[in-house]
């Protein structure tokens, strides 16, 4: 997506032999923007468990590139001990967040890719092209996403002959989350690429705020009309019939249509489901969890530092500063994560259509995935 003008995605590989991998550091926007280099395993789990890149596409296209790196500089004393620094570098890195699906699915798909050829260049090489093809299918799939989506922005378009659709969005499910397009966001900007007339809510999304600070910051660099709200705003914007839709994105979904989302997301769903307002996620296949049936049970729910809830970062005389908003001695939980049922969601927009949120729906589209 656009940048001051300039194309980027999120990460990839630099430098003349392609052996850097680089990444937009999210920490500093929307105030400072910032490329950082991923220099080894380390460098990457860092980046993943501190937030330098977020999302759950983009986590796993981070891990991809991270066993990429991991393969660069692994023990090359024999085809086992590369095998075994891959594979302990795997583990690494799939502590990092466990929420996010796409993280243990992108390390095993390289662990699976890479043990399937002979000797350790091949091992090697098969790391880059996978990490790069991981990435790659992210971008892609977003984009179909947005193709499916967009006919359900047109057609609320249509009943409004032509008035402003007003979309409700929950974190960031953008660009910054994924390598390009972002998965919530697809729809929303491949409608405003067709003309059609959108204004966005951006919901802040406390404690990080990815709402206010990415979002919103993605949303006007490619021109699209949005407006800034504080979290619980959205019930009384759908109670006075200014919400035509929401669209979220997820972090792991299940295969009965469960949905875990940035906290908060689950409250946005009731109050849809009680004003008759469309609730939909969006999500590429690579975020499903193909095992899990119940998702309020079974997904595990990140338990953050509480430093994200009793601090907060801004821009004060151009420099990026953090302040006390608590007591100092108040505690605080950090739960990131909640799940939303899969009887409060309308739909999932998925790369290769629209389905509902059910196990049926899912299946539907994915008959490979059905071992009945």
């Amino acid at each position: 997506m656009n940048v001051s003008g300039q194309h980027y995605r999120t990460i990839w590989l630099d430098g003349e032999s392609h052996e850097e991998v680089r990444i937009i550091d999210q920490r500093f926007l929307p105030h400072r923007f910032e490329v950082e280099t991923l220099a080894c395993v380390d460098d990457v789990a860092t980046a993943i468990l501190d937030m330098h890149v977020r999302g759950a596409g983009l986590i796993g296209a981070t891990a991809g590139f991270g066993m990429y790196i991991a393969a660069l500089q692994a023990d090359r004393h024999s085809d086992q001990a590369f095998m075994e620094s891959l594979r302990a570098a795997g583990e690494k890195l799939k502590a990092t967040r466990p929420t996010a699906v796409n993280l243990a699915w992108a390390v095993d798909r390289q662990l699976a890719a890479i043990a399937a050829v002979e000797g350790i260049e091949s091992k090697i090489s098969t790391a880059k092209k996978t990490a790069r093809t991981i990435a790659d299918e992210d971008a892609d799939f977003c984009r179909r996403i947005g193709r499916h989506g967009v006919h359900l922005i047109e057609e609320i378009s249509r009943r409004k002959s032509g008035r402003v659709v007003n979309i409700l969005t929950h974190c960031n499910a953008g660009w910054l989350a994924f390598v390009d397009y972002g998965s919530a966001t697809a729809p929303i900007y491949e409608a405003f690429d067709r003309g059609i007339n959108i204004h966005v809510w951006v919901d802040e999304t406390r404690p990080r705020n990815q709402g206010a600070g990415l979002t919103a910051w993605e949303l006007g660099e490619q021109g699209v009309p949005h407006t800034v709200i504080v979290d619980n705003a959205g019930g009384h914007l759908m109670q006075h019939e200014m919400v035509d839709m929401v669209i979220t994105g997820t972090d792991r979904t299940t295969v009965t249509g469960d949905v875990a989302n940035k906290i908060g997301t689950y409250l946005k769903a009731l109050a849809a489901r009680d004003n008759g307002i469309p609730f939909y996620v969006a999500l590429p296949s690579s975020t499903f969890d193909w095992e899990m049936e119940d998702g309020v049970r079974e997904i595990p729910i990140e338990n953050r530092g509480e430093e994200e809830v009793k601090f907060i970062q801004g821009l004060e005389s151009g420099e990026i500063k953090t302040v006390l908003l608590t007591p100092d001695k108040s505690p605080a939980a950090n739960y990131a994560f909640d799940v939303t049922p899969s009887r409060l969601v309308t739909g999932l927009i998925t790369e290769r259509g629209i389905c509902s949120a059910s196990r049926d729906g899912v299946l539907e589209l994915y008959p490979e995935r059905n071992s009945s």
